[in-house]
């Protein structure tokens, strides 16, 4: 998710779990409809939204134009790239491997990936797994000089491998000491997908694969192969700003950049029960759930006010009270907000171009941050069923 609007441009959201929930209403349908709307009215091309309740019972709503060349509608729950989503996926499935004794998390990563992680101030032996999942490694951050900050135009046809990232990130030094700052750091969750590959012989996606998405019964959901460009399904197209200041399609690109940091794609409601499987047991113990939420750190600094970081979570306040628990993400074309309430009551709101691509580029950080609080806005209206 971008949660600092003019950073990097995967990012974040919020959600949780807890007791059962009323069915969504007609009147909380047509309500989550008239905020997508708003967020169409806002500027963006097209906003996809879904809600559920504790027992799985939803609704849904799609706005706007899923094509901006035809006109067209968006597809109800259509397939969206999930940027930093794909974090919390990688976190449950390396929380699966501390439940299995495969990883411990206070284990330094250098137990993993020998002679990996050293640099300017980086060494493998004084980073922890936890560290590294809560986002306290230090590490420096790859996507500062991922190519295409200026213009993803250019190179998004571009394939990565992921020791190429983190090549990326190790030619700079360490942000900070382990342990003693939080900065959000996709170079964190890179490593950790490395992790996943060395522990398990098998590749991240697969990974993911086996342990959550088939599990779920998820048929839209998936870590894409190398190479692959297209969404595969039904989905709106997304858009980003050209070097001509012109809202351009870039739906068919390689997200390799992002790989374990954010190279996943989704649909809304699919969303909603991978973050209520979380929390629910379905793929964790409470002993881990528990530990993805408790010793939280303070994240207003980049996520705004009353957001904290868990272990591959997000914790943010809601304006009715209690917190909600999970992620979110952004990836150029498009931004998932999504979060589980604490009466189980998840909500996923995707829009199909960042708001950097949208707002007034004569006022970029405060227009940016105006067009992305109505996403949160949205979110938290949705579980505090205003």
């Amino acid at each position: 998710m971008l949660a600092v609007p003019v950073a990097a441009a995967i990012a974040l959201g919020a959600a949780g779990g807890g007791a059962a929930s009323a069915a969504p209403s007609k009147g909380e349908a047509e309500s989550l409809k008239s905020r997508a709307q708003g967020l169409v009215d806002a500027g963006y091309p097209a906003a996809l939204a879904a809600v559920s309740d504790s027992k799985g019972e939803s609704a849904g709503a799609a706005v706007g134009k899923g094509s901006l060349e035809t006109g067209q509608a968006p597809p109800m729950d259509g397939e969206v790239r999930v940027g930093s989503n794909t974090k919390t996926f990688v976190a449950v499935v390396v929380m699966q491997m501390v439940q299995e004794g495969k990883v411990g998390l206070d284990e330094p990563i250098e137990t993993y990936l020998p002679g990996l992680i050293k640099g300017e101030g980086v060494d493998g032996s004084r980073i922890t797994v936890r560290q590294l999942l809560q986002h306290t490694s230090g590490l420096p951050e790859y996507t500062d000089t991922t190519p295409g900050r200026s213009d993803i135009f250019q190179i998004k046809d571009h394939y990565a491998q992921p020791r190429d990232l983190l090549d990326t990130a190790l030619s700079k030094p360490a942000a900070f000491e382990p342990g003693t700052q939080w900065k959000y750091t996709n170079t964190n969750y890179v490593v950790l997908g490395m992790l996943v590959e060395r522990v398990s012989q098998r590749p991240v996606g697969e990974q993911i694969d086996e342990r959550i998405v088939k599990k779920l019964g998820l048929s839209h959901t998936y870590f894409p192969a190398p190479g692959e460009e297209k969404i595969r399904g039904t989905h709106p197209q997304g858009y980003h700003l050209s070097a001509g200041g012109k809202l351009e399609d870039i739906t068919e690109m390689d997200p390799a950049w992002g790989w374990a940091a954010g190279a996943m794609v989704s649909t809304p409601s699919e969303l909603n029960t991978f973050f209520q499987a979380v929390f629910d047991g379905r793929l964790l113990t409470q002993s881990s759930i528990d530990e993805m939420k408790n010793g939280a750190v303070d994240a207003s600094s980049y996520l705004g006010p009353g957001t904290v970081y868990g272990l591959g979570l997000i914790g943010r306040s809601l304006t009715c009270g209690g917190t909600s628990w999970g992620h979110g993400g952004s990836i150029h074309g498009y931004q998932t907000d999504n979060a589980v309430g604490p009466d189980g009551t998840a909500v996923t709101v995707a829009v199909t171009a960042l708001p950097t691509a949208i707002a007034d580029q004569n006022n970029l950080e405060s227009s940016a941050k105006e067009k992305y609080q109505r996403n949160k806005d949205a979110v938290d209206a949705t579980l505090c069923h205003k």
